[in-house]
């Protein structure tokens, strides 16, 4: 990869952060709600100097955690399952169909009277919303099987777990993957979303009380705070992947 494309990103950032400076400066947005960046930036240096963010960060990060989990856990196999048997698929798709096009956000009401407003609410809507990419993904896996592939195991004797693990599990793996790096964008916006409304502990309720109480370059280094947390989230799954499916064509270097 050139000098140049790695820089790219960097100079963009740049020129993002330069021209919210000079807009904030020229007034072109109403202050103090638009509060400039340079103020920003040290607001979160002194918030990052204190428990605070990194108290609310780690219960962020445990309902993200906690939901990738159970979601992974739960979606995964029933994925395979209904990826491999044609009568199960059309016997759930109606409730798949159903359910899937809902938006976490709008069980909040739900998950406050069955579970109240705490981590189990939080944990509860961020499987919801991870569950359906991962399920179908998973069935897309299952469904993208070579066949030559699988005749050719079948031709060589192998039984019906042997093709299943030599042939349809890495044949999945990919679909999987995706699955799982699309899942945990999910779950970070579920998570935050559900704190900002339901007052849950973490990064979402700091947001909404800085907000409420007039702090605007808090609600803003707060909101910054969530992206780079999403960031690196993000960089941490590709890397994951990067390294489950190193023998995958699709993990090879791209030639300059």
């Amino acid at each position: 990869m050139h000098r140049g494309t790695r820089m790219a990103p960097v100079v963009l950032v740049a020129v993002l952060l330069v021209l919210w400076e000079l807009i904030a400066r020229l007034s072109l947005l109403p202050r103090p709600e638009f509060p400039t960046m340079t103020g920003t930036a040290v607001e979160l240096v002194r918030l990052l100097g204190t428990s605070q963010p990194w108290l609310a960060s780690a219960q962020t990060l445990q309902a993200w955690a906690l939901g990738m989990v159970i979601a992974i856990v739960l979606a995964v196999p029933v994925g395979i399952a209904v990826g491999t048997n044609r009568m199960l698929y059309r016997s759930v798709r109606l409730v798949i169909e159903f359910l899937r096009p809902v938006p976490s956000v709008a069980l909040i009401p739900l998950a406050i009277l069955i579970a109240g407003a705490g981590l189990t609410s939080k944990v509860g809507l961020a499987v919801f919303g991870a569950f359906w990419p991962l399920l179908l993904q998973c069935y897309y896996g299952m469904q993208d099987l070579d066949p030559v592939a699988e005749d050719t195991a079948r031709s060589f004797g192998l039984g019906r777990f042997a093709r299943f693990r030599h042939v349809a599990l890495p044949s999945a793996v990919p679909y999987i993957a995706t699955g799982a790096r699309i899942a945990s964008a999910i779950v970070l916006t579920v998570v935050v979303s559900a704190e900002i409304v339901i007052g849950a502990p973490g990064l979402g309720r700091e947001v909404f009380v800085a907000q409420t109480s007039g702090a605007y370059e808090t609600t803003y280094a707060i909101t910054f705070l969530i992206g780079m947390l999403a960031w690196g989230l993000n960089v941490g799954v590709s890397a994951a992947e990067r390294r489950v499916l190193h023998w995958h064509p699709s993990q090879r270097p791209v030639e300059a």
